[in-house]
């Protein structure tokens, strides 16, 4: 359980520095840099934390897809940004495909 709560926490900085990164442009704005760095030295922490308990090949499978569909409903509320029927679709297939490593999986350790 804690590796789960190490991997959110992760997820959630990485999302977070990811979504500074459009406002540093090219890293001349202090404040933006400061916090997409900040955020990114969280995240990796956190990843180092998890995988004292999860494969790396899993928990990046994890982080990445949960990643790829928070960063995008951040953009979608934060910039308006729209997302077409196919976008959503291979979205809906990332949550599958982490929602299968979770719970039929054995290389999880659980």
């Amino acid at each position: 359980m804690k590796a789960y709560l190490y991997l959110a926490t992760a997820i959630v900085a990485e999302v977070f520095a990811t979504s500074f990164l459009k406002y540093t442009d090219r890293f001349t704005r202090p404040l933006p840099t400061l916090l997409t760095f900040g955020g990114y030295a969280v995240a990796f922490f956190f990843l180092s934390l998890t995988l004292r308990f999860l494969p790396t090949g899993i928990a990046y499978a994890i982080w990445s897809g949960v990643g790829v569909v928070l960063i995008s409903a951040v953009n979608w509320i934060w910039l308006k940004q729209r997302l077409d029927a196919p976008a959503l679709a291979g979205m809906a297939l990332i949550v599958l495909g982490v929602v299968v490593i979770n719970l039929f999986s054995r290389s999880t350790g659980h």
